[in-house]
């Protein structure tokens, strides 16, 4: 039997409706303190989720050999001494590195040339497997070497809860400073004479909002404040252009930006605003030379364009066009090494890298022939430079680094993803079809099966979506869905309104009162995947996490009987309580996203219209896994565990449904890469279960919620 939630009615109303909530005790009122201390969780809630993790288990147990055999095929694809592609600054290379067995990765740098016939000693600046020892919980956040190449700013999180301080380490002596800063976002950024660096803390809501400036050596309390974001709808986050001559101070929401720069080379420089924030305004910057080039979507540049504008006087009344705006041509972001604008575009689905030479305007671009790919920059730490880094990948072919020479255009491969076990990209079979959806939009759909699958209807499917802010989803290469491709399933991306796979009008479409069009562009994938024989109604398993996961709660809804499961990771299903509740350090901030149902009647009743748990219905559900992180500060865990509580009160057939909750990790569940695996396995052992073999079926009535729970 599975656990019954007791019921605790809350009710409230809003614009005039009253909202019935059996399930709100599951939020801790001390919820915060958990994110810090998950051992403050109150003990009737603990005992509920533990209730809920031994059903899941319990019911799990009999694939407990086929997660066991997916971990161990999923980490067989993984070099365990896997490295990344050194990258060049000064006289270091500069990379990461696992060893056998890993868990986290060593931060390491080696010198940049050696006498011929010598091997170039290296030095392991940060061993993260040793700081990760006795932990429950261990995340590396950001490692930074100071621009004198003697220092280490690296930060962690050890809760989950996203939470992360930050030591400095003496690349000399390997040995950290006493300074130590905590409750940041992680991130740091030098200023060039090396004795100070900038970062973001948040605030008692979990809000990054104000940027500092520590100086080595000083009382953190004495930092200097160089931003304090007073809108609660704004969150704050840092970056440094190419050039390394500015600190980027960014602020904003999902529509509107504003963008501040420190001078890095002046150690007492103040922030000087861009562009002050106007609604629906965005822009990124850039700097070279005497000038910002500035990518936005100001006077009507949907998808963008890029601008100049002086450094002296950047305001927007002296922004220039540069690259002009070109519908349907979305600019994802731009970069600038000596002499070059460097831009990443996608246009009909598919990512290219266009190079301009800023003298003579002349452009070359970098794309390839595939269906479906994915297409990367990695910027590195120089800008004076002819070389350009990309990574390219395919569903069905391993990531490739490339090292592109901008004078000669010839290409260099650095790296191709090895995987250990074994891949042949022959086997394999890469599509992109279109779905229709019912106004007529043409949905992409990216899909993956080996050549020997017959497409016939009867091969299963696991479809994948997310569908929100504007995150398009790239068609690379995944080692662990081959684990499912291998078993005879098609692996798909329903690339839905919501993202911009097709241009920013694709995410407009997406949000706020077309939002039900990212659901119902989902339900369209299904049926165009049984239609053309790729799988069949019934035999479709859907994924999808966090906003995803609030897709997967609305599609489970609108139509059951399409799928064979639901996978729902950290899913945001308790859509309305969460965006009326402006107590909630991300609810302000999601407003332009979702609308604001306080105080805009229409937003509130196109909320309400979809949100998964207020749409919960008395109807036979597939079987359902949700997945949630007791520290996760973003999805908290209480909303799969409302969710599911529902589901099991009202449903009147099918499942089972079920809740595993991590006890000890957040958003992104484990953070070791191969303790992950075991969150990768369940997932996928459901998957195969759920197509396979029936479930055990609860009685009619079975499942109605009572006082108490139980076993």
């Amino acid at each position: 039997m599975p656990p019954r939630a007791e019921i605790r009615t809350q009710t409230k109303a809003v614009h005039g409706v009253e909202l019935r909530d059996d399930y709100g005790w599951l939020r801790a009122t001390n919820w915060k303190d958990v994110l810090r201390d998950p051992d403050a969780l109150p003990k009737d809630i603990r005992d509920y989720l533990e209730a809920e993790n031994t059903y899941c288990k319990t019911l799990m147990a009999p694939t407990r050999p086929l997660q066991r055999a997916l971990v161990k095929e999923m980490r067989g694809r993984i070099k365990e001494d896997d490295a990344s592609v050194p990258q060049p600054d000064g006289p270091f290379l500069y990379y990461s590195r696992y060893r056998k067995g890993g868990e986290h990765p060593l931060i390491c740098r080696k010198p940049r040339s050696a006498k011929a016939g010598s091997k170039p000693r290296e030095q392991v600046m940060l061993d993260a497997d040793a700081l990760s020892e006795g932990k429950d919980f261990f995340d590396l956040g950001d490692a930074s070497h100071s621009p004198d190449h003697n220092l280490l700013a690296w930060s962690a999180d050890e809760a989950g809860s996203e939470l992360h301080s930050i030591r400095v380490r003496d690349l000399t002596t390997g040995q950290d400073l006493e300074d130590r800063i905590d409750d940041t976002t992680g991130e740091m950024v030098w200023a060039r004479d090396s004795r100070s660096f900038a970062y973001v803390r948040l605030d008692a809501d979990h809000r990054p909002s104000k940027v500092f400036r520590h100086r080595l050596g000083t009382d953190p309390a004495s930092d200097e404040l160089l931003h304090d974001e007073s809108d609660a709808g704004m969150f704050v986050d840092i970056d440094e252009t190419q050039s390394g001559r500015f600190l980027l101070i960014s602020i904003g929401d999902h529509e509107t930006s504003e963008i501040r720069v420190v001078d890095l080379a002046l150690p007492d420089s103040r922030p000087v605003t861009i562009a002050p924030r106007q609604l629906g305004r965005q822009y990124s910057v850039e700097h070279h030379d005497d000038a910002f080039l500035i990518l936005t979507n100001t006077d009507g540049a949907e998808d963008f364009k890029i601008v100049t504008a002086p450094l002296a006087s950047p305001g927007p009344e002296q922004w220039r066009d540069l690259v002009p705006h070109r519908q349907g041509t979305l600019i994802l972001s731009h970069l600038c090494l000596e002499g070059r604008l460097i831009r990443l575009e996608r246009e009909e689905g598919l990512p290219r890298i266009v190079i301009r030479d800023l003298a003579s305007g002349s452009e070359s671009q970098i794309a390839f022939d595939e269906e479906a790919y994915g297409l990367g920059l990695d910027a590195g730490y120089e800008f004076e430079t002819d070389s350009l880094r990309f990574i390219y990948a395919s569903m069905a072919r391993p990531a490739e680094t490339y090292d592109y020479d901008m004078a000669t255009g010839e290409r260099s491969l650095l790296k191709r993803q090895e995987v250990p076990s074994g891949h042949d990209p022959a086997a394999y079979r890469v599509r992109r079809i279109f779905a229709t959806a019912k106004d007529g939009a043409k949905v992409p759909i990216s899909l993956l099966h080996r050549a020997d699958t017959k497409l016939d209807g009867s091969a299963p499917c696991l479809l994948y979506g997310y569908g929100s802010y504007g995150s398009a989803m790239s068609a690379s290469f995944r080692t662990r869905p081959l684990s499912l491709v291998d078993r005879g399933f098609v692996y798909a991306i329903a690339h839905v309104r919501g993202g911009t796979d097709k241009g920013w009008r694709w995410y407009l479409d997406g949000k706020r009162d077309k939002k039900t069009n990212t659901f119902t562009d989902f339900i369209a994938a299904a049926e165009a995947l049984a239609e053309a024989g790729f799988t069949t109604r019934g035999r479709i398993v859907a994924q999808g996490g966090s906003a995803g996961g609030m897709l997967m709660g609305a599609v489970a809804n609108m139509a059951p009987s399409l799928f064979a499961g639901i996978l729902a990771e950290v899913p945001f299903v308790d859509v309305l309580n969460t965006i009326l509740d402006d107590t909630l350090p991300l609810t302000p901030p999601e407003w332009p996203e979702w609308g604001d149902p306080i105080r805009d009647v229409a937003a509130f009743e196109t909320i309400r219209s979809y949100s998964p748990y207020d749409n919960v219905k008395a109807q036979a559900y597939p079987p359902i896994l949700a997945m949630g992180g007791l520290t996760d500060p973003r999805v908290t865990y209480w909303e799969p565990a409302k969710w599911v509580a529902r589901l099991r009160a009202t449903m009147t057939g099918g499942g089972p449904v079920m809740l595993h909750t991590n006890m000890e990790a957040g958003h992104g569940g484990s953070a070791g890469r191969f303790d992950s695996l075991k969150e990768t396995a369940l997932s996928y052992a459901f998957a195969i279960q759920a197509v396979g073999e029936a479930w055990p079926k609860a009685k009619a009535g079975s499942e109605k919620a009572s006082t108490g729970f139980s076993d």
